[in-house]
């Protein structure tokens, strides 16, 4: 299980908490829902649970009952809303794909990742191509758990669909955790087992 117990978070002294006393739990399989308007936390929090910002001011991460470490390989995963943030520019497409290990082939193909692609530069690509880029960095075997924050927001219907029933499908496969963090309510009601409303008070 992802656990999180007392999270508790601001950027500077003397500003509001983005968060104060904030609990998650997923359990491998589960689809948790995380709604909420922009700017209230939820992005940052996602980065404390996959272990690229730490919460100093109380609270603890635990995968699976161990202490979630910075600078170490994370089986949670964060894929960001917007994918060019997340690779290296310079960096050709099949290199970031390597970051995580050898590329599964089978998920290359269920993502429409066209060969093509691996010799082109980030910026050479769409988003959407991007996106399925780093989703298919982020599923490595050693991944238990898949943070999607608002994962599809700045795509269009179609390849919105096309993702979330590659990402559905892997995770139910491989029995994998998800949280869904997004604005988009009807997104979360459709794809969540349960959901925290705790962004929308």
């Amino acid at each position: 299980m992802l656990k999180a117990t007392n999270l508790t978070f601001k950027y500077e002294k003397n500003k509001p908490w983005l968060f104060e006393d904030f609990d998650l739990s997923i359990a491998p399989g589960e689809i948790v829902g995380l709604p909420g308007p922009s700017g209230r936390g939820k992005s940052t929090l996602a980065k404390i649970l996959a272990g690229y910002l730490s919460s100093h001011e109380a609270g603890e991460v635990l995968i699976d009952g161990s202490p979630l470490r910075l600078n170490e390989f994370c089986p949670a995963q964060l894929i960001f809303q917007h994918p060019e943030l997340a690779v290296n520019p310079r960096w050709k497409i099949k290199e970031t794909l390597c970051e995580a290990g050898t590329p599964d082939k089978n998920l290359l193909e269920e993502l429409s990742i066209n060969n093509a692609w691996l010799e082109r530069y980030p910026h050479e690509l769409s988003g959407g191509e991007l996106q399925r880029i780093c989703l298919a960095r982020a599923l490595n075997p050693k991944v238990k758990y898949l943070l999607c924050d608002e994962m599809t927001s700045m795509l269009d219907a179609l390849t919105q669909a096309a993702i979330w029933k590659v990402v559905l499908g892997v995770a139910k496969k491989r029995n994998l955790g998800l949280l869904v963090i997004s604005h988009d309510g009807a997104l979360i009601s459709r794809l969540c087992d349960r959901t925290i409303p705790y962004f929308l008070s």
